[in-house]
């Protein structure tokens, strides 16, 4: 291991059993493991070291649940080698941060932040951004630590197990990665060859050699297959046939399922005999941006001035309830696209638009009034299947994540909820 800095030290360990029932004296050890580190960096080493203890102290006594082989993956693996530079909101810019703009230690903390981290924006890497501030759409980011946690308990890496990462981005999962199964069992894959080549650098800084290749994440990694684990840190519509086709029979899938609107899915498949995959939704909400393969989507047409004017009793905003969205998801159709924004006055508006028919439909919050007004363009009027959606989920009580299971065969992808009557609704992905 290279601790901060670059100096090697001694691996911190954290005894006792995985179980929860240790819960409490391991947490106790754990307060306690700030110097279990040996270090001959400075001031700014020992700054870095606290803040990731602080990190797994955090999410060990929030709502992840944290095996000790987890919670020693997160000590001994650190985060800021992968993100010397990341950007920080300021108001609609973003600001490029590093470590020798202004307080140190406040770098380390956000650094080491249960958060998630935004280092490109409209493919501008925060590397390459110089000093000043950028405008657009975050395009990649280091996903939050305790996301990332939940994903690899899903994932249960054991030492020695081939794993495929999609997604490479910074690199940190990856070098965690290499700390549960062995550097020489994994193998990711980035379509950007800017990040492999950063990632690959800093993962051997640390003496790490995972397979770092760019190409297409939909392709997996055909020439390294089969894998005993599959992970994405990037979100699909379906799961593609090729990282079903890479897994060996029994083998796990954490895969980010999600369309367009807010609040994606994390499914943890396993692969069956049959060629098959069935598991079910993790509680967990995942708005993973989207895999990048094959044309670019072209730019949505302007909202539609005129159509059937009517009413609804549902706000657009119902689409930002991440509880709701991914039920939504499953009742649009995977070609609908969805933007939103606020008026200057503070109303919300939602267009949806299907490029498939060229449906486009329009809603716009009354403002101090319940409900919308409503135009729709096209063969269809798209809002009228999210009021018939909430309707539903509503009727089921709004059924959350993980009651849901999921099945993808070569002819279909489901998703299914089983009522406790026995009654099963079925979804296409």
């Amino acid at each position: 291991m290279v601790l901060p800095g670059g100096e090697p030290g001694r691996a911190v360990r954290v005894r006792g059993a995985g179980d929860r029932s240790a819960d409490h004296g391991r947490r106790r050890r754990l307060a306690g493991r700030e110097r279990d580190v040996n270090s001959d960096g400075g001031e700014d080493d020992g700054d870095l070291i606290e803040a990731r203890v602080e990190l797994v102290r955090r999410m060990d006594e929030g709502g992840v649940v944290l095996s000790s082989r987890l919670a020693e993956t997160f000590l001994n693996v650190p985060r800021h080698p992968f993100v010397p530079v990341f950007y920080r909101r300021d108001g609609e810019r973003f600001v490029p941060w590093r470590r020798s703009d202004g307080d140190a230690r406040e770098w380390a903390a956000r650094v080491y932040a249960d958060d998630s981290l935004i280092t490109e924006v409209d493919g501008v890497h925060a590397e390459d951004a110089g000093t000043e501030a950028v405008t657009g759409v975050p395009t990649s980011s280091s996903t939050a630590p305790s996301l990332m946690a939940d994903m690899l308990d899903a994932l249960d890496v054991e030492p020695g197990a081939r794993v495929l990462e999609i997604g490479t981005g910074t690199g940190y999962n990856a070098a965690l990665l290499c700390r549960l199964a062995g550097a020489e069992n994994v193998v990711t894959v980035d379509v950007s060859a800017r990040l492999t080549a950063a990632a690959e650098e800093r993962l051997g800084a640390l003496g790490l050699s995972p397979v770092v290749r760019a190409a297409d994440g939909a392709a997996g990694a055909p020439g390294h297959a089969p894998f005993d684990r599959l992970i994405a840190t990037c979100s699909v519509r379906r799961v593609p046939d090729s990282w079903l086709d890479q897994c060996m029979t029994g083998g796990l899938l954490v895969v980010p399922l999600k369309g367009t609107l807010a609040g994606g899915m994390l499914a943890r498949l396993t692969k069956l005999p049959d060629g098959t995959a069935a598991g079910h939704l993790l509680h967990t909400p995942a708005a993973f941006m989207p895999l990048l393969s094959g044309p670019r989507p072209a730019a949505a047409p302007p909202e539609p001035a005129d159509g059937h004017h009517r009413g609804s009793p549902l706000s657009g905003s119902v689409l930002d309830d991440w509880t709701f969205s991914f039920f939504a998801q499953l009742h649009l159709g995977p070609t609908v696209e969805r933007d939103h924004h606020r008026t200057d006055d503070g109303r919300h508006v939602t267009t949806l638009h299907d490029p498939e028919d060229g449906s486009r439909t329009r809603v716009t919050d009354h403002g101090r009034r319940s409900g919308a007004a409503v135009v729709a363009a096209g063969p269809r009027d798209l809002w009228e299947r999210v009021e018939r959606a909430h309707a539903r989920w509503r009727t089921l009580n709004r059924p959350r994540r993980e009651w849901f299971t999921v099945r993808v065969t070569p002819r279909a992808q489901t998703l299914a909820y089983a009522e406790p009557g026995g009654r099963t609704h079925t979804w296409e992905l």
